[in-house]
């Protein structure tokens, strides 16, 4: 096969995997929702970051170690699972809590709304969200698995470094779409209007994939 098709092959698997809602949609739309576009974006940052690290881990063979030393990808997954848990729990305790957000600069138009000093909120919506990517280490094993199955035996040097930055595009590109989604003022409207149903329901979707990660990783 072209290699062309190959990498095709393998960015379009990757695609569709980053639109299947999980974790990271549900990071990615929340921090969009609730803080601004630019926090949304910094998250969107973040999990481009995550999945190129991941990438970069397969393309070097270490995500092989993982499946092959179990008590390994057992760490891994019990502590990514409790990281979601976490997250789960503290999103759901502060759910009934008041957000106050700045309703001028939500009805002003693009243009109009006053620069915010957002350093430290930019950051931490962007480790956030690079923590909660590569905190289920089952993404390296299917990043992994796309590779071993698409790549040829001996791949060109030039694709292999081309692929992270690809899959950091890929990311990147669908959470910024998702973050400028959630983050008009149309959303943000019905976010208040249901906001602690909204916030439980977060925190329940994160609690029950960490969960299931811990579980996976206790079954023999």
């Amino acid at each position: 096969m072209h290699d062309g098709l190959v990498l095709f092959g393998i960015l379009s698997a990757l695609l569709i995997g980053a639109v299947s809602p999980g974790p990271s949609f549900v990071m990615v739309s929340r921090i969009a929702v609730t803080s601004s576009r630019r926090d949304g974006l910094a998250a969107s940052l973040g999990m481009g970051v995550g999945g190129a690290l991941f990438a970069s881990l397969a393309v070097l063979g270490l995500t092989a170690l993982l499946s092959q030393v179990s008590w390994l990808y057992l760490v891994f997954k019990i502590a990514g699972g409790s990281y979601l848990v976490f997250l789960g729990i503290k999103i759901w305790r502060h759910a009934s809590e008041p957000l106050i957000m700045d309703t001028a600069a939500m009805n002003a138009g693009p243009q109009e709304i006053p620069p915010r000093p957002a350093h430290k909120s930019f950051r931490k919506s962007f480790g956030l969200a690079m923590l909660t990517q590569i905190s289920n280490p089952k993404t390296a094993i299917v990043y992994a698995s796309i590779f071993a199955s698409l790549l040829p035996a001996n791949p060109p040097l030039w694709m292999l470094m081309i692929l992270p930055p690809l899959i950091f595009m890929i990311e990147a590109g669908w959470y910024a779409i998702v973050a400028i989604v959630f983050s008009g003022r149309h959303a943000k409207r019905a976010y208040l209007g249901g906001k602690t149903w909204i916030d439980r329901f977060a925190g329940l979707v994160l609690g029950a994939l960490g969960l299931r990660l811990i579980t996976d990783g206790l079954r023999p």
